[in-house]
């Protein structure tokens, strides 16, 4: 997402390189590039009149200190505005209630219900919740066995009664929850095709019987600007606290993301980032801005190695670097502990200057790492802690145990004692820079 607009505002910036002073004269042409780049991302014209007559009204006359270039005090403007226009301040998820209760709203095929599943996931892992599913979506055929289904996978209760009355079921899911010491219920509800007088009813009744302390719209990230339009429809017969947009992983222009909690102000909570049950991310404004203009987003890859990584595992891998005796099954571990992470390039493409070294266009075959952890699973545990006694034929055993070449386990083996050597000189403190 947003990689053609951040491609676009980035060019616009570098015209601006080597001047002595910013002038309206000389921002004129990367205005225009960045009004551009914002309208081919589907950003609202209001919002991008606005954006860009802050941007001006701020840099002409502005003062260029000794510590700042004029394209980098330019940047600075552009991402103090992209911050501005996604919300400023990172508003989080209510959950100090006891039980909290979550109700999502939002039409067919936005994704609610796989939302509701990640946020249960989400509230389990990063705050220690004992969450509760609840199944009002009667209406939609097999919309109740597809949360059971993703409720069974994370371990999380749903709590169902069929295709009895929503009114009802909320009710009695909400007495289950205090006797049963739920923290958090998180209510899918009905969607539809587009807004309708039924649906907001039942809605705004759902919402009379629990008193929900979220009511957070889920909306279709590709929706373009007609997800403005949905997000006031809701917003006028619920009163949203929030939203959550899914498929920023998908082919989006992004331009949703820069429209929304300006002409609605409403915040965005979080972005779905993944189909996987994991691919849940609080929004956070200035991450985000970073992001679009290829600063990088290295908190947000912290806290994603945070919520998978085994700490103390961690910890002990660490240790081993340091004295020089990590081995196989010590790397063997930290693959699978990599994997858990998803897709490696989605971590590449957060790295500052991901776009600009190329990484986005980077594609790591998940095929490659499981033959390395083939070749590693047909060693003995014997043979993994000392690669060294790894000869001719023990080399062609374990080439036809993991059906991979000889060839392939010598560059594995090549690969573990050049890493090896790297962790050694890293961890020594040793490492002079190549410049």
């Amino acid at each position: 997402m947003f990689e053609y607009m951040g491609d676009r505002l980035s060019n616009a910036i570098k015209n601006i390189r080597g001047m002595g002073k910013i002038t309206e004269e000389n921002i004129s042409e990367a205005l225009r590039e960045i009004r551009m780049a914002l309208l081919e991302a589907d950003v609202n014209y209001i919002v991008v009149k606005e954006f860009i007559a802050k941007i001006k009204e701020k840099a002409i006359g502005a003062e260029v200190g000794k510590s700042l270039k004029p394209d980098e005090l330019f940047i600075k403007l552009v991402k103090d505005e992209l911050i501005s226009l996604l919300g400023g301040d990172y508003v989080s998820l209510e959950t100090n209630k006891a039980p909290t209760i979550l109700m999502l709203v939002g039409l067919q095929g936005s994704g609610k219900t796989t939302t509701a599943g990640k946020l249960a996931n989400y509230l389990r892992k990063k705050h220690a919740k004992n969450p509760m599913l609840v199944a009002c979506d009667i209406y939609r055929p097999a919309a109740i066995e597809q949360l059971q289904t993703i409720g069974k996978s994370l371990g999380i209760e749903v709590f169902t009664e069929g295709k009895e009355n929503p009114i009802k079921i909320v009710r009695n899911a909400l007495e289950y929850a205090k006797t049963n010491k739920k923290d958090y219920i998180i209510i899918d509800t009905a969607g539809r095709l587009q807004i309708d007088e039924a649906l907001m009813q039942e809605l705004k009744e759902i919402t009379t019987e629990v008193s929900p302390h979220e009511t957070i719209l889920v909306i279709d990230a590709m929706m373009g600007q007609d997800a403005i339009n949905v997000i006031n429809g809701f917003n006028d017969s619920l009163k949203l606290t929030g939203t959550i947009l899914t498929k920023l992983d998908g082919n989006t222009k992004g331009g949703v993301a820069l429209s929304v909690r300006h002409l609605t102000n409403i915040p965005i909570k979080f972005v779905g980032d993944s189909e996987k049950l994991d691919g849940l991310s609080e929004f956070y404004p200035e991450r985000m801005a970073n992001r679009i203009l290829d600063m990088g987003d290295i908190l947000s890859i912290a806290d994603k190695v945070e919520s998978v990584i085994d700490k103390q595992e961690a910890m002990d891998v660490t240790k081993k670097m340091k004295k020089g005796t990590f081995d196989l099954e010590d790397f063997l571990s930290t693959l699978k502990q990599i994997k858990k992470l998803g897709p490696l390039e989605n971590i590449l493409k957060m790295l500052p200057g991901a776009r600009k070294m190329g990484i986005n266009n980077v594609n790591i075959n998940p095929k490659d790492m499981a033959h390395v952890e083939a070749i590693i699973l047909s060693m003995t545990p014997y043979e993994r802690k000392h690669p060294e006694i790894l000869k001719a034929t023990r080399k062609q055993r374990i080439a036809k145990g993991s059906g991979r070449s000889v060839e392939e386990v010598n560059r594995l083996l090549k690969q573990f004692e050049d890493m090896k050597k790297m962790m050694k000189i890293v961890s020594s403190g040793n490492m002079k820079m190549p410049f």
